[in-house]
């Protein structure tokens, strides 16, 4: 994003959306993986060691935002562009109360471009759009969580809608494409009736890559986040650190929703907040709060650096001269008693 120094021009569309809406600056992902994103926005908890829970035997029935909706009279839909049985995601879904919509239920002349993942992000845009004209139609209220596939290997696209050619398989061009087709799904939701009375939250599931010189570079988990709804979410930025586990009772929050939270994401707008993130690897379990940055590892490892920003990487790391046994506490803390919720 030009947003964060990128002088490219790949999105357009995003860099605008944040200067409108409710803007993060400072979101983390909680894992390197889909399920690890999917899983922060649905459930609200810390990444656990090893597999996500999605990809975990016995995750039906637990407390997840569609859950909160649901109990509160909304459709609650899972949106994927390609077919969701990927890493475990339509047991995980189904069985938490989501109905899903995913390739399967794509007529072909609904299917203009796809690649191994799935169908392009403008075919999944309109698709659902018009499954949300159906919903609206009824007169309940909609959740819905889409999950689009065109910002990913191979990068391949629709010929003619950008600039870089649909063959150059770059990453830019999965970007800037993906940027485009979010740009096309504004333009047409702004026109259906609906679109007044609907908040959007937009945000990455994680970024290109978690490889470097500490086990867990900060600047390969931050992620954009972005709350939309006109005029209704006045324009701010949110300058704090904030986890992805704290985007959906953020947005509840805005919605002024009353419920007995399971939730270990809290509201940036609570007034007991902490400005912490979690961030993890499959062994290494990280712990942000402050310039303090707290990773727990195997055999009882303890690391902590500083963040020490540079003009080049704002999330430069360096370790730490001494070791704040707070917040180490802290970390085992919240990592404790997530893994154990995890196990119930």
């Amino acid at each position: 994003m030009e947003r964060f120094g990128n002088e490219q021009g790949l999105t357009p569309t995003l860099d605008s959306l944040y200067r409108t809406g409710l803007a993060f600056n400072r979101v983390y992902a909680t894992g390197n993986r889909t399920v690890r994103g999917l899983e922060a926005v649905t459930l609200s908890l810390p990444p656990c060691p090893g597999q996500s829970i999605i990809k975990r035997p016995n995750n039906g029935g637990m407390y997840s935002t569609g859950a909160v909706l649901r109990d509160k009279g909304y459709t609650v839909k899972y949106f994927y562009g390609g077919n969701s049985y990927f890493d475990n995601m339509e047991t995980f879904f189904s069985g938490n109360g989501y109905e899903i919509v995913d390739q399967k239920d794509y007529a072909p002349e609904e299917i203009t471009f796809a690649n191994i993942w799935g169908v392009c992000d403008e075919d999944a845009y309109r698709k659902v759009i018009r499954t949300l004209n159906e919903d609206a139609a009824s007169g309940k209220p909609f959740f819905a969580h889409v999950m689009t596939v065109s910002n990913h290997r191979p990068f391949t696209y629709p010929a003619g809608k950008i600039r870089i050619p649909h063959d150059a398989k770059s990453r830019a061009g999965g970007v800037m494409y993906t940027d485009y087709a979010l740009g096309r799904f504004f333009a047409e939701a702004s026109k259906q009736p609906w679109f007044g009375n609907t908040i959007f939250l937009i945000t990455a599931d994680h970024c290109a890559s978690s490889a470097g010189r500490t086990e867990i570079p900060l600047e390969k988990y931050h992620i954009p986040a972005v709350i939309l709804a006109p005029g209704l979410v006045e324009p701010c930025e949110v300058d704090g650190i904030v986890s992805q586990i704290d985007l959906m009772p953020t947005l509840f929050s805005l919605l002024n929703m009353s419920y007995d939270s399971r939730f270990y994401g809290r509201s940036v707008f609570d007034p007991d907040y902490t400005n912490r993130a979690f961030i993890a690897t499959y062994q290494d379990l990280g712990y942000l709060e402050g310039d303090t940055f707290t990773i727990l590892s195997p055999v009882r490892r303890v690391e902590q650096y500083r963040v020490v920003p540079t003009e080049k990487n704002p999330h430069n790391l360096e370790p730490a001269a001494t070791t704040d046994e707070e917040q180490v506490n802290r970390a085992i803390a919240y990592y404790q008693t997530s893994c154990k919720w995890h196990k119930r």
